[in-house]
Order: C-alpha cells, then sequence, then structure tokens
C-alpha cells in the first residue's frame, strides 16, 4: 500500500473482478459508437438500433443487451466485505467507464446475490461516465473527483486494470496502482506477514 493515502478511487472492473475485461472490451471498442454510448451521448434505442443497423442478420434489442451484459460477472463477497472494512479506514469513490444497460443489469445483480440496492453504499460517491459525460482516461475525470470531494491528489490512490486509465490518473498528479492480469485487490490489501 501506498504511504499517506486517505482516499481510493476504484475501478469497477477491479471490483467486480471480471477477467479478460480490457481483451472482451477493447475488441468492441474499436468504434467511436461505445465511447458516445458510455458518455450519455446516445440513447439506448439509438445504441439498439445502431448495432441492429451493423448486424448481418436480424437481432431483437433483448438479444443485443444480453450479449452486451454477458461480461458482467457476480460480485465475489469477498470484495464487498474488504470494501466495508476499507471504508472505515479510507474514503471510497468508484469511478467507471460504463453505460446505463450496465449499470441497470449490475446494480440487479447486486440485489439479486446480496439484497443490496446498489454500488453507492460501499462508496461515498459513485461516478459512471455515462453520467458524468467524460471517461477515463481522461485526466478531467480524475480531476473532478478531486474536485467535487476536495480531495488531494497526493493523497489519493487510483486502482485500475487499464494502463491508460493509470496513465491519466497520474496525470491528473494522483497516486496509482496497475492491477496486473491475475492480480485482485485483495492482493494490495491483504496484511504482510
Amino acid at each position: 500500500m501506498v504511504a499517506g493515502i486517505k482516499h481510493i478511487i476504484f475501478d469497477l472492473g477491479g471490483v467486480l473482478g471480471i477477467e479478460n475485461f480490457d481483451e472482451i472490451y477493447s475488441q468492441l471498442h474499436q468504434e467511436s459508437l461505445f465511447d458516445q454510448w458510455e458518455m450519455g451521448l446516445m440513447t439506448r434505442q439509438e445504441f439498439v438500433q445502431t448495432l441492429q443497423r451493423a448486424s448481418a442478420r436480424p437481432i431483437s434489442e433483448e438479444q443485443i443487451l444480453s450479449a452486451w451484459n454477458a461480461m458482467l460477472q457476480d460480485f465475489p463477497v469477498r470484495r464487498l466485505q474488504l470494501l466495508q472494512q476499507l471504508r472505515l479506514y479510507y474514503d471510497l469513490f468508484l469511478l467507471s467507464n460504463t453505460n446505463e444497460v450496465h449499470e441497470e443489469a449490475f446494480n440487479g445483480i447486486l440485489m439479486r446475490q446480496h439484497g443490496i440496492p446498489n454500488l453507492g453504499v460501499f462508496f461515498d460517491k459513485v461516478y459512471l461516465s455515462h453520467r458524468v459525460g467524460m471517461r477515463k482516461p481522461d485526466p478531467e475525470i480524475f480531476r473532478r473527483v478531486l474536485t467535487d470531494n476536495q480531495l488531494k491528489p497526493e493523497h489519493t490512490l487510483f486502482i485500475d486494470d487499464s494502463p491508460q486509465h493509470i496513465a491519466g490518473a497520474k496525470e491528473a498528479g494522483i497516486q496509482a496502482i496497475y492491477l496486473e492480469k491475475g492480480m485482485t485487490i485483495e492482493d494490495i490489501f491483504k496484511p504482510k506477514p
């Protein structure tokens, strides 16, 4: 753990523990369509219709949204417990590039599995790209989290599994830990022998 930290900003992928999320997402992320979708610049209907037009065969909205949510996984109980423990010692924030369909889906998973209505329960504040109109790795989204919450960057840690997002955080003056392949947030916070 980095010394002097009072605030921690987490990425949703790191919290959920989605393996190979970057590989899956980078394959999809070749089009500006996904940037617009994640910044809230297009409606669900526009997103679905664009994908329907791009499909080689007829595809329903339900099929598109089901496939879109297929990358989401369960919330490991141990990670939720770790967030609860960390909240006793740090201010916790969630900063995620996501969209309204995924937000509904991961909150639904959380409710079905644990009876918890949304991720906001575990964080002081949640920043989702489609709600704030910005995406990582833009340093401006990190500055927004700092400014909104009066955080000093030197006392703030960002944890993410994408090197470009780590670079954006560092450009904003935030300390950062890159979750390499196979690493989890438990590895960062486990007690040293």
